[in-house]
């Protein structure tokens, strides 16, 4: 007689997750739970979570800015942080916008801005295959995803017309990239956590080439590190646009912004 192991419950859940390091082990398997379409399958995300996977590639999706963003195993995570950055993009955004995301992942940044604008030009870009392919889901008909890298697959008709634009780019030090938990470290691709020696090199590159891109009056929006924050304003600067840094105490989040002059 075969033996069935019994169904998982919520207790036993918790007790799983708990033993795996999961801090917030109650709300991992309410998601769990919530999510998987029989128990086969919630047993199978459970041994994924188990052996280490993020939440969200277990999950397939991740809440960004209040949204439900899917989220393929081997693309990068949107952090909560990030959040921060949209923000400070809606604010500064016309009604009627045209937009640019570079290194846009799963593409969450550009649709959660684009949710919030009347009327929206659309264009995000990574140079990671599955990335595209994920942000082609999330951003659907709200705009075009080119893959390629930084804005080489861009339309030529964009220069000096974008209004926002948004460049997520990784900013870890190389020598810190060993440092990060294993759900990153391991389950994200290198480029999109990788900045080189100081964590700046990408957004050099965005930088050098952002004040051809902007509209007079468009802004550039950069995540960086507290640390890495004064450099970073310097390195805005250089490029020729107007720079500040703003900070969320509550999100951890370091933005730094650069105006293109009217």
């Amino acid at each position: 007689m075969q033996d069935f192991a019994p169904p998982l419950t919520f207790a036993t859940l918790v007790t799983a997750l708990r033993a795996a390091g999961c801090v917030f082990a109650e709300d991992e398997a309410e998601l769990l739970l919530s999510t998987a379409a029989d128990p086969a399958a919630l047993a199978a995300m459970l041994e994924r979570r188990e052996a280490g996977h993020p939440l969200e590639h277990v999950l397939g999706w991740a809440e960004f800015c209040g949204l439900r963003i899917a989220v393929d195993p081997g693309v990068f995570v949107p952090r909560r942080r990030t959040e921060f950055l949209v923000r400070q993009a809606a604010a500064l955004a016309p009604d009627r916008a045209v937009v640019v995301d570079l290194c846009c992942g799963t593409g969450a940044l550009g649709r959660a801005l684009a949710s919030t604008l009347r009327d929206v030009e659309l264009h995000a870009a990574d140079v990671e295959p599955a990335a595209v392919r994920c942000a082609r889901r999330n951003v659907g008909a709200l705009g075009t995803v080119h893959e390629g890298d930084l804005f080489t697959p861009l339309p030529r008709a964009l220069r000096g017309r974008v209004d926002v634009l948004l460049a997520n780019v990784p900013y870890v030090p190389t020598g810190d990239v060993g440092l990060l938990p294993a759900e990153a470290r391991v389950h994200e691709p290198l480029v999109a956590l990788d900045g080189g020696g100081d964590g700046l090199d990408v957004m050099r590159r965005v930088v050098g080439e952002a004040a051809d891109w902007l509209a007079p009056g468009g802004s550039l929006l950069v995540e960086t590190s507290e640390r890495q924050a004064p450099a970073a304003e310097e390195t805005v600067r250089g490029g020729g646009l107007a720079a500040r840094v703003v900070v969320s105490e509550e999100l951890y989040a370091t933005v730094v912004i650069g105006t293109r002059p009217r």
